[in-house]
């Protein structure tokens, strides 16, 4: 069987990304004389000098073992009422090995209790589980350990457990194992946190045929946030105070619990902040999740402007062109009553449907429709004209202005400078529209689309070869037809009681946005002094202005790593953030160094970043690696083409991150696509990276790339060639990342002193000394003890190698 390479990616980003408060699904502990490991999906990724090449066939390595088993399914329905949580567990186990097993089920519990009882069902058959405290759980959990001589289950170290006595697995069959039981969820900052402990079916032999997940919730409020930071998930809300979620996948290798925050209330606009700091020293991570009230389809929303423009260039001919004539229909289409629109359609100059905004009504979305389905494809792609007719139409600054611009190719009529059309449509946007921009195929110019985007407060989305135009506008417009508030900003004042100025900074999203019906608004930032705070939300409804206040905590010093996904999450944007200065204003030393060290403390890996998973390449030879980052960045100087296009997207995608798996999903598609294109440019035209990016498709050089500010420095010669090693090469656990170096789990908080041998102390895996070093740090070790084999961990300052 073929392994789904997303999974590979999946684990080299998050595994294993697991909280200390987990329960409900569990493992199938060897009780037999023999020692046993449990199972593990071992993936050998294709070799490549930085990363794996595009469309692999990773090779998962099924070995003949005496004991071993696989999860077929695992189905999860939930209810939850208010803090009240309803589970069923619903999991295939099967015997992959060659003997019959004698096993016993364990689950970890978050927290003494947390759950009073368990039903659990082994083909419909009843079985005994006994409840364990977390001080009788400890041994437990070490005998296991020491018996079986493997580490897993030492995350869980700290936790309560259900344990049942002991049923057989004949080699070949199957087992259902199915579980009930209710929990009192916990409340935090307002939000109720719903975990299900998704990370302990990476013990399989192969991957999961099938993983579902529905929860039911429901409120005696409106429900208003709801969000996970873990997975992507669907919302469907059929009434205020009713939501149902929705996660399905299939062949996969779960690495992360599955997590669930929501609240409810009767206000207008919800917020919730929740803060994560584990240095009280070092400035503090916030999250902040904002909600709408929920509005059923029957009710008045607020009117809205929209200008369609369309690019109907000679290029534009064939499927092309009709899409975006489907687009525009759709729009059309959707229209409510008290909004107002125009069409303007443009190749060598720009042509309005009518010379002013028009009212939606019948007769004239009829008419519109009309139009459109006339439009054909012919001449030149003149994007200036078309920014300064389209923006100097909208005259009302109280509406909300969008503008949905579609292009498939760079400018070739009239102003074609790079950095003199932004400033076309910064200078006509005189009433704050938003700029919605759709690149169509590859040869655009991705950076002046996002330059145009960036600085009208709107996105960029890039439509591929042989993707739908409608479908990717349908999408966008069906996002931003119902705005509640527009020009929205948040403010953190202290409470009267308190002084301290809180000093956010580097807060993603930034700046001024609008607020849609049924949007889930998340945005992170950093915070330098801790103590209660008053949110003030500002919005406008029209010319009006309004104010919501709440109440929340930056946190002084956070006492575990349950919230440890915020700063993650904030370094993924970051690291956005970061990438879109350099593409948008040329390299900058500070800003590449940045790059490298939010790279390598969290082991998130980007294109320009790669070469960190290399075990050739030191973690701590700063000024080498920086200087292969600021090499790997010229690439951001090819502005058009496949390679252009999928570096923008990338970009994008980090900007605008949600959940840590769907993140993960989409950062290693996006390496693959950038690395291929890269290579198939490199064939087709040599890259060029002077001060001038390249239009790949003339072969021609695009104006105005902005200039590098970076100081020339050359990076250390590597000893032996590039290799890439043949199992993951990064891995996360708590949030900390860890590079595989020379077979050795390398801890990246590790600084160049602590690495040295005299200052390591060397422990023997599953030693006294060993299990005497986990009951003395706890939580503070036990999780990062679970990658096996050899490694160097930072454990309050000191490096510890444990070997085995």
């Amino acid at each position: 069987m073929l392994f789904n390479f997303r999974t590979f990616l999946l684990f080299v980003f998050l595994l294993p990304f697991t909280f200390s408060s987990v329960f409900g699904q569990g493992v199938l502990v060897n009780e037999g004389k023999v020692p046993v490991q449990l199972p593990r999906t071992v993936i050998l990724p294709p070799s490549h000098p930085r990363i794996p090449r595009p469309r692999p066939v990773p090779r998962i390595i099924h070995e003949p073992a005496e004991s071993s088993y696989a999860i077929k399914s695992l189905e999860v329905n939930t209810n939850i009422n208010g803090q009240i949580a309803d589970v069923n567990v619903s999991q295939t186990f099967v015997n992959t090995g060659k003997t019959q097993m004698e096993v016993s089920f364990v689950f970890p519990l978050p927290y003494d209790g947390a759950i009073n009882s368990m039903t659990l069902l082994v083909n419909g058959k009843e079985y005994n589980a006994k409840l364990l405290g977390a001080k009788e759980a400890r041994k437990t959990y070490e005998d296991i350990v020491r018996r079986n001589q493997d580490p897993a289950l030492l995350e869980w170290i700290g936790n309560g457990m259900f344990k049942t006595s002991v049923f057989p697995i004949p080699a070949g069959e199957s087992r259902i194992v199915n579980l009930k039981y209710t929990q009192l969820l916990k409340v935090d900052g307002g939000l109720t946190d719903f975990i299900f402990p998704m990370s302990t079916a990476k013990y399989t032999a192969k991957p999961i045929e099938k993983l579902e997940i529905s929860i039911n919730v429901e409120t005696p409020d409106e429900i208003k946030n709801i969000y996970s930071p873990t997975h992507e998930i669907k919302v469907k809300r059929p009434t205020s105070k009713k939501a149902v979620v929705l996660y399905e996948t299939k062949e996969i290798v779960p690495s992360s619990d599955f997590r669930l925050f929501f609240d409810s209330g009767k206000n207008e606009v919800s917020t919730r902040l929740l803060s994560f700091r584990p240095d009280s020293k070092e400035d503090g991570y916030f999250m902040l999740l904002a909600s709408p009230k929920f509005s059923a389809a029957n009710q008045k929303q607020v009117a809205k402007n929209i200008l369609l423009v369309l690019d109907s260039s000679g290029s534009m001919s064939g499927q092309k062109i009709i899409q975006a004539r489907d687009a525009l229909k759709f729009v059309l289409n959707n229209l409510r009553t008290e909004d107002t629109f125009n069409i303007i359609q443009y190749n060598n100059n720009a042509t309005k449907f009518k010379e002013e905004i028009q009212p939606a009504t019948k007769e004239l979305i009829s008419e519109a429709s009309s139009y459109t389905e006339s439009i054909r494809a012919a001449g030149g792609t003149n994007i200036g004209d078309a920014l300064k007719t389209s923006l100097s139409m909208i005259q009302d600054k109280k509406t909300p202005n969008y503008v949905l611009f579609l292009t498939d190719g760079c400018p070739t009529v009239g102003e074609q400078n790079e950095l003199k059309l932004t400033e076309i449509a910064n200078s006509s946007n005189k009433n704050s529209a938003r700029i919605f921009v759709f690149g169509v195929g590859y040869d655009v110019n991705a950076r002046l689309l996002d330059r145009i985007a960036r600085a009208n407060h709107g996105q960029t989305e890039y439509v591929k070869p042989n993707e739908n135009i409608e479908d990717r506008v349908s999408r966008m417009y069906n996002r931003i037809n119902s705005p509640i508030l527009t020009d929205v900003t948040f403010k953190f004042t202290p409470k009267e009681s308190e002084k301290q100025n809180y000093g956010t900074n580097r807060v993603y999203p930034n700046g001024k946005f609008d607020l849609f019906v049924g949007e889930q608004l998340v945005i992170v930032g950093r915070y330098s002094q801790a103590g209660n705070v008053t949110i003030n939300v500002d919005g406008k409804v029209g010319d009006k202005t309004k104010t919501f206040s709440f109440d929340g905590n930056f946190i002084d010093k956070s006492n575990d790593q349950s919230l440890a996904f915020i700063s993650r999450l904030w370094a993924i944007r970051r690291i956005g953030e970061i990438l879109d200065q350099i593409d948008l204003n040329g390299q900058n030393k500070e800003l590449v160094d940045e790059l490298v060290s939010l790279s390598t403390t969290y082991g998130i890996l980007t294109p320009y970043t790669s070469f960190l998973a290399d075990e050739n390449v030191s973690l701590t030879d700063g000024p080498s690696n920086t200087a292969r980052a600021l090499s790997n960045t010229e690439d951001l100087k090819v502005a058009t083409g496949g390679f252009g296009i999928e570096q923008r997207q990338g970009k994008l995608d980090f900007q605008s991150a949600l959940s840590l798996d769907a993140f993960a999903l989409k950062n290693s598609g996006n390496m693959n696509k950038i690395e291929s294109e890269k290579v198939a440019t490199k064939r087709a035209v040599p890259l060029d990276h002077s001060s001038l990016s390249h239009d790949l498709r003339n072969n021609r050089p695009v104006q105005n790339a902005a200039p590098s500010t970076a100081p020339n420095i050359a990076a250390k010669p590597l000893e032996k060639p590039v290799t890439a090693n043949p199992e993951l090469s990064v891995q996360n656990v708590n949030n900390r990342a860890f590079f595989q170096k020379s077979g050795v789990w390398v801890d990246s908080t590790l600084t160049e002193s602590q690495m040295k041998p005299e200052n390591i102390i060397t422990v023997k895996q599953f030693s006294n000394e060993y299990f005497s070093l986990i009951a003395k740090y706890k939580n503070e070790l036990a999780p990062y003890l679970t990658l096996g084999g050899t490694q160097i961990v930072n454990v309050n300052g000191q490096a510890y190698k444990i070997e085995p």
